[in-house]
């Protein structure tokens, strides 16, 4: 460590004239209304359109949640500079649930195990009916929501209040919130993701699925991060305070999880082939047949061959072209694999994609975005106050 500490030289504030937040929103606002004109158009095809999207931009704020919350747990410092970025994500999530509206108005249209007549006759689904019933699925989505909005509230609040009255034993309180917060945050997307996309195919069931999730959610987070950097960087912000290294340990932090995603999907994927028990080889036979098979294959080489070959030397961790590819060819492929969960249910011979699709990725991609630089810019960008923070700053200087 240098004698005197590092000190922050940037502006942690983004510029009034700065307001994308009014540009996200009006967007979100055509996107959703042209969703609402589809929903009368084609109201089936309204509805899984509708889930894909919201899993897409939920499953990032969750990434974040688990990232705010691993980083007070372990004491790390290198993330300190860009934490505000992860922790504004997670800081909506209370006001994000709102769009978990339609999915439950949705419901009988998504979810087979809600036709009771369907139900009465299928002695597996007979045997399913204390967890995936209606009454209880809508309680579930409270306590998931209800519990993510409160760690995402208190983990930004308590940040943002430290950085006001420089208090540092606050950093206890988010470490206090933060392991319990671990804990309950596996169980809970874990259930989430069985609710949302796995129960959709009734029969079908994954015991990895949760993890499967949270590592989709995880290796998706990191892309988001660091093209939020960089569009930070293009604007003049925070150059001398998120420099090479910060941006090189998020190359090695996605390159790592990438791996670790394909792991968990492989290891899914290759139990239900080893096993071969129909009802569970099924879902998977469906994936592979017709056009889905091209998608499945798209998915491999883009979610995981391409991004895994482009950063695995050391160079193109912070490389800035490599990493802005790599990053939004993960976020494309989040949404295509959320896609190959989902519609498949709906149309089992192959791929249709809908102009719903892309209306509700606009409409609830606005929101969301508008969310998040709405709650950026009312507070400081980077947590200045932070006892870590030095520490951080010190790893940029000497790098």
């Amino acid at each position: 460590m240098a004698s005197s500490s590092p000190q922050l030289t940037d502006s942690v504030q983004l510029p009034a004239q700065m307001d994308v937040a009014k540009t996200f929103y009006g967007v979100g606002v055509v996107g959703l209304i042209a969703s609402g004109v589809g929903y009368f158009l084609n109201s089936e095809q309204f509805f899984y359109s509708y889930l894909t999207s919201f899993t897409f931009f939920t499953s990032i704020a969750l990434g974040a949640l688990i990232l705010v919350m691993i980083h007070h747990v372990t004491k790390s410092s290198w993330a300190t500079v860009l934490r505000r970025i992860p922790e504004t994500f997670l800081a909506n999530i209370g006001i994000w649930s709102i769009f978990m509206i339609p999915v439950i108005l949705g419901m009988s249209s998504l979810y087979q195990w809600t036709n009771a007549e369907y139900v009465a006759n299928d002695p597996i689904m007979l045997g399913k009916v204390p967890y995936l019933n209606e009454p209880f699925f809508v309680i579930r989505q409270f306590i998931y929501f209800g519990v993510w909005g409160f760690l995402g509230y208190k983990l930004h609040k308590v940040s943002v209040e430290m950085d006001e009255t420089n208090d540092w034993g606050l950093v206890h309180v988010l470490r206090k919130f933060s392991a319990p917060g671990i804990l309950i945050f596996a169980l809970t997307v874990a259930f989430a993701s069985f609710d949302w996309l796995m129960s959709l195919d009734a029969h079908w069931f994954s015991t990895m699925f949760g993890v499967y999730f949270f590592a989709m959610s995880f290796q998706v987070l990191f892309p988001v991060i660091i093209l939020t950097i960089f569009w930070l960087h293009n604007k003049g912000m925070l150059k001398n305070t998120i420099g090479k290294a910060h941006i090189y340990d998020l190359g090695a932090w996605l390159f790592g999880f990438t791996v670790f995603y394909a792991y968990i999907a492989f290891s899914q994927f290759l139990l239900i082939y080893y096993a071969n028990i129909p009802e569970a080889t099924l879902w998977f036979y469906h994936r592979l047949e017709g056009s889905w098979a091209f998608v499945t294959y798209l998915i491999l080489f883009g979610r995981f061959v391409i991004p895994f070959l482009l950063l695995m030397n050391r160079e193109p961790k912070h490389n800035k072209k490599v990493l802005t590819f790599v990053s939004i060819l993960i976020i494309v492929m989040h949404f295509i694999e959320l896609h190959w969960i989902v519609m498949p249910i709906l149309s089992h011979s192959g791929v249709s994609l809908s102009w719903l699709d892309f209306a509700t990725l606009i409409g609830l991609g606005g929101i969301f975005m508008g969310l998040f630089f709405s709650k950026f810019r009312q507070h400081n960008i980077v947590p200045v106050n932070d006892p870590q923070l030095s520490d951080s700053l010190d790893k940029h200087y000497h790098h």
